[in-house]
């Protein structure tokens, strides 16, 4: 693969051959899989491809049909019968996996439990018949709170054993946030805790609750299970402890056959009006698209200790910690808290102390690790990892090669997957015994998925980008928004045709037609006419070597339509100064090209960021165009974003 000039951008930079990556035929020959059959199955007839991969599932009854599609609406295994719950559990307790760890979990101040297949089954059942109890039907909705402990996949899987529907917010949400989420979604029990820890303090999510059930007339019933052990307020009639309710109840319910498009969940993503969209998910399609990326794309094999580093209020922990690993069979860690806390190397001994095999975490942690020095992981024995993963946006390529060599040790395989709340699982990444790794690049579609990048006129760009869009629903895509179905339509299906998803992405394609993710439509920019892409920016900023973390946004200019602003924060042995921010300012412009050259940088020791780890590129907007903050209620730290509007406005 030979050099790309640097005048076309970040990406063609880094195509060079040094920084290809082949599959390591030992990894491959071990592989789950290990040629590209499944990709030529799937072109032959994509439908008997799922059909096929849907028998890995176990049903009541078997679907009648693979995919009715009436744009813009799908339905996928229609007249199949099936329980998640049941797939996730049942069958594995009918062997030696019963005995088998489903659950390593660590709280923030170091408790550990260790949950096994036939463990986690008995207390699925016990509150899911807790639940019946407190009259929890089929198609109910139930809201859950909760910091990551045990409980939060119990409730998921108790909410799927009897067919009631489960909204998970996630426990930085703020009472405003979780009042609206219970009302939109019309929830009639909410499961929350006393509290959770994080960073040493600890969060208040009882409180949260009473706060927003005050305008939630709806709810009858409020389940809390006993975390810190601090007092909180309970009312008689309508809040329970979760452990005087479970240690009553009955150790067997019967799962509820489920018909294949049943809703399964609602989650809540961000929208751009500003009201969170329903999003929602299907009960056999998702499993399976669940189950099979999973499996597929972190190579899952028994012996396996997996861990995503997710929080269950995500789509991430929905489908890669709680219904993907256990659908599969496999032993995963699962913990509560920070990377950083009470250590910086607290992620490091968890692998150390567990033998993780294949670690899922974001761009944004990674980056994070690198600003911290990579001496932290080196004082730990990270031999037993296999295989990294990354989610959550895309990946610059410096922190992919970071991540490859002081992590991986160089031989792990990095596969990084591009998937949104909307698919449910990952759309795109390699797989890692069969696809030439670039940093930096998602690769290609996975088996049985339809994605192009379109122009905006809907023709194709097969070199060269513009949107990104699914030419055809895959199982585990959304359903629709929950109460909103023009919105629906609106949101998904109205930029070309009904039969095009828009993923409200960019991406480009290079000249082998290998992905490149360029960040959310609205966050590329528009410099004199020329399309920006402001992770490509981004890119180039983390490329130098004294950048540690990097984000850049558009702002109004009277001459070029938009210009770039940088916030940057420096690794920890390097100071802020006019002749640092001439350097980058010039190295983005020697990397990509003059045209994307930051009129101006800001140097922060922080970025904001939710507590998933996103950087709210949004709230960098708002600083930079001198508008009012919007909401800061889901960011780690709101502090961080006052003082950089401080800092951007004495600066003038």
């Amino acid at each position: 693969m030979a050099e790309k000039s640097t005048t076309t951008g970040t990406v063609d930079v880094l195509l060079h051959e040094e920084r290809a990556f082949k599959p390591d035929p030992n990894f491959t020959a071990k592989s789950v899989v290990r040629d590209d059959s499944l990709y030529r199955e799937a072109a032959k007839d994509r439908e008997l491809f799922w059909a096929r991969c849907a028998q890995e599932l176990d049903w009541f009854e078997a679907p009648k049909s693979t995919l009715v599609w009436d744009p813009p609406n799908y339905r996928w295994f229609e007249g199949g019968k099936i329980n998640v719950s049941y797939n996730c559990l049942d069958r594995h307790i009918q062997s030696a996996t019963r005995n088998k760890a489903a659950i390593i979990w660590e709280g923030e101040p170091g408790e550990k439990r260790t949950l096994t297949y036939w463990d986690l089954y008995r207390e699925v059942n016990r509150f899911a018949n807790v639940l019946k109890g407190l009259g929890v039907k089929k198609g109910d909705r139930v809201a859950v709170y909760l910091p990551m402990v045990p409980e939060a996949i119990v409730s998921l899987l108790a909410c799927a054993r009897i067919g009631a529907i489960h909204t998970v917010i996630f426990g930085g949400f703020s009472a405003d946030s979780l009042r609206d989420r219970i009302k939109d979604a019309e929830a009639k029990v909410v499961i929350t805790a006393d509290g959770g820890y994080r960073r040493g303090g600890i969060v208040q999510l009882k409180s949260t609750v009473d706060k927003a059930l005050k305008e939630c007339p709806g709810v009858q019933d409020v389940v809390v299970v006993r975390r810190t052990r601090r007092d909180v307020d309970m009312s008689d009639k309508r809040d329970h402890w979760y452990h005087e309710l479970i240690s009553h109840a009955d150790a067997f319910c019967e799962p509820e056959p489920m018909d294949a498009e049943d809703t399964l969940f609602i989650l809540y993503t961000s929208g751009t009006t500003g009201k969170p969209k329903g999003i929602m998910h299907s009960t056999g399609g998702y499993l399976l698209g669940a189950m099979m990326t999973t499996k597929w794309v972190f190579d899952l094999k028994p012996e396996d200790v997996y861990w995503c580093t997710a929080d269950v209020g995500w789509i991430t922990g929905h489908t890669y910690v709680t219904y993907g690993p256990l659908a599969n069979a496999a032993t995963q860690v699962i913990f509560e808290g920070t990377p950083d806390w009470p250590e910086r190397d607290r992620w490091w001994k968890i692998i150390e102390r567990y033998g993780v095999t294949v670690l899922y975490s974001t761009p944004t942690a990674i980056r994070s690790f690198m600003k911290w020095g990579r001496q932290i992981p080196q004082n730990c024995d990270l031999s037993s990892l296999r295989l990294l993963g990354t989610v959550g946006e895309p990946i610059n390529p410096e922190a992919w090669i970071w991540y490859h060599t002081n992590i991986g040790g160089g031989r792990c395989p990095v596969v990084d997957t591009w998937w949104q709340t909307e698919t449910g699982s990952i759309v795109i990444s390699p797989l890692p015994g069969v696809t030439t790794l670039k940093p930096g690049s998602a690769t290609r579609p996975l088996p049985g998925i339809e994605a192009a990048v379109l122009s905006d006129t809907g023709e194709e760009v097969k070199h060269g980008g513009g949107y990104l869009a699914l030419t055809a629903p895959s199982p585990s895509m959304l359903r629709g928004i929950w109460g909103d179905q023009e919105r629906y339509r609106d949101t998904y299906w109205s930029k070309w045709d009904l039969k095009t998803y828009f993923s409200g992405d960019g991406a480009r394609r290079d000249e082998d037609g290998d992905f490149w993710f360029l960040g959310r439509v609205d966050d590329v920019m528009n410099i004199s006419g020329h399309r920006i892409g402001s992770m490509e920016v981004e890119s180039a900023l983390v490329d130098h070597d004294k950048v540690a973390e990097a984000a850049v946004v558009g702002v109004h200019d009277e001459i070029r339509g938009q210009a770039i602003v940088g916030f940057v924060t420096l690794k920890h042995d390097q100071e802020p100064s006019e002749e640092m921010e001439q350097i980058l300012r010039k190295h983005v412009a020697d990397v990509i090209g003059p045209i994307a050259r930051p009129s101006r940088i800001i140097f922060t020791g922080d970025l904001p960021k939710t507590r998933s780890g996103k950087i709210m590129r949004r709230l960098l907007r708002d600083i930079a165009e001198g508008r009012v903050l919007g909401d800061v209620t889901t960011l780690a730290d709101a502090s961080v974003v006052e003082e950089l509007k401080q800092k951007y406005d004495e600066e003038g």
